[in-house]
């Protein structure tokens, strides 16, 4: 049993609370108890002591879409003219990129972003994988690495036409395969790994590969992970190859759904945030990656507003989510010129609250408290070095995480009672070894492109 004492701890329930100098008790892979410092320590004399003085202790951040095969391309220097559009920036990097992937480069540049991802608190990641020179056991590279790091994530492959049948064929089987396999480990009892059935986007996608894809993934009982309305290209080639928006063509193909992830949605109308709505798919935003990409800002208030409880996700970005709350707070003031859009609170409630029920989805043996501090609850927890200038309560900490926190204040990670970080020193991985090891692929990589 592990004891976290003397801790400021936000439970992030409903409604959330804010508790100062309590204790949370961890038995095994759950939280047992939270309460007073004084009545656990009595409580549990015999449990192993964690000091949280100073500290807030607080359910891990879940990012609820990122791409980790992409950690390589920091620093990465193209001959030729900068892209001018989000077409040429997939054409020229991305998909470049993901043809040269060797096998050692996926699950190196895995163990890249799961450092990161510890270091700043982040506990769950829900990856969309591409690596079209290396597709089948492409995801087995990826579990290996989230297996060594000791995080939770849901994987996917990116299935797309754009380099031939065959291609689109091998990204088909390497979902199925996998997903099979993560199923199999959820039946046992292993709730760390999840997978699902990934798409690329419309604008990639031929009629016949998403009825495939729909098929099979009826058959192994999941929905999909993929890119919708991200840029105006993907609406210019939906209506031309169907006379449909993407939203009402990927609807059409049975592609939406309860348990699919849209990443993006910068370009839909508001006929398809209705559908998006109905139908109960979830809509993740990237807002660094967006703004990063000059694609636009999506209308995130409108959907908060009818009722889809849109995610957060960082597309690639660095894995502090905090970061990412932060950008997505400030860009759509700036988009709206309006200072009330989108407060804090909004922000917060997406990142947790939103996000962990995305999460539930594919880790559906967590149960409903995932994202939570409370009895029952997986423990997946972060411990914040914050020392608050003016009076903190449940009301105003939305506010002071988006102007006084930031993800380089996380001084521990635990993930299912496992502590992966302690005192900022990671425990289950060598950093210095994977940044090594990533600069010798990464060189190579950036030969072979």
């Amino acid at each position: 049993m592990l004891l976290i004492t003397h801790g400021t701890l936000v439970t992030m329930t409903e409604p959330n609370q804010v508790l100062p100098d309590s204790a949370l008790a961890i038995q095994g892979e759950q939280i047992l108890d939270l309460g007073p410092s004084a009545d656990l320590e009595v409580r549990y004399p015999q449990a192993e002591r964690l000091d949280a003085t100073g500290r807030l202790v607080m359910p891990g951040l879940i990012c609820a879409h990122t791409h980790f095969y992409g950690a390589f391309a920091r620093g990465m220097a193209l001959p030729g003219e900068p892209a001018s559009n989000f077409p040429e920036i997939l054409e020229r990097l991305w998909w470049r990129l993901d043809r040269a992937l060797w096998s050692e480069d996926v699950r190196t540049s895995a163990l890249v972003c799961l450092v990161d991802a510890i270091r700043h608190g982040t506990t769950t990641l829900i990856d969309h994988h591409a690596s079209q020179g290396r597709i089948a056991g492409s995801l087995d590279a990826i579990a290996e690495a989230v297996d060594q790091a000791g995080v939770r994530a849901c994987l996917c492959y990116e299935v797309t036409d754009r380099d031939g049948e065959e291609a689109a064929r091998a990204g088909i089987r390497e979902n199925a395969r996998f997903i099979r396999l993560a199923q199999a480990r959820q039946r046992e009892g292993d709730h760390r790994i999840a997978a699902t059935f990934g798409l690329h986007a419309s604008l990639t996608l031929s009629d016949e590969t998403l009825r495939a894809c729909v098929d099979l993934a009826g058959q192994l009982n999941t929905g999909f992970h993929l890119h919708v309305a991200e840029d105006k290209a993907d609406q210019r080639d939906s209506l031309r190859k169907s006379g449909l928006r993407v939203v009402e063509r990927l609807q059409r193909a049975g592609v939406l759904g309860r348990s699919t992830i849209a990443a993006h949605c910068v370009h839909v109308d508001r006929i398809e945030t209705e559908i998006l709505l109905d139908s109960g798919t979830w809509v993740v935003h990237n807002p660094r990656s967006n703004m990063n990409n000059a694609v636009g800002t999506a209308d995130l208030p409108w959907m908060l507003k009818i009722g889809i409880p849109v995610g957060l996700g960082n597309d690639g970005f660095s894995n502090n989510m905090f970061t990412e709350m932060a950008v997505c707070y400030l860009t759509h003031k700036q988009a709206t010129g309006d200072p009330r859009t989108l407060p804090a609170d909004q922000v917060v409630q997406m990142a947790w609250a939103h996000n962990a029920r995305i999460a539930r989805t594919f880790f559906p043996g967590l149960g409903e408290r995932l994202g939570q501090l409370a009895p029952g609850a997986p423990a997946d927890v972060i411990l914040v070095d914050y020392d608050p200038p003016t009076p903190l309560t449940a009301g105003n900490l939305p506010w002071h995480i988006i102007f006084g926190m930031d993800g380089t204040g996380v001084d521990t990670t635990i993930v299912a009672g496992r502590v992966l970080m302690r005192h900022r020193q990671l425990l289950t991985l060598d950093e210095a070894a994977i940044m090594a090891q990533a600069r010798d692929l990464a060189e190579r990589l950036w030969k072979r492109m």
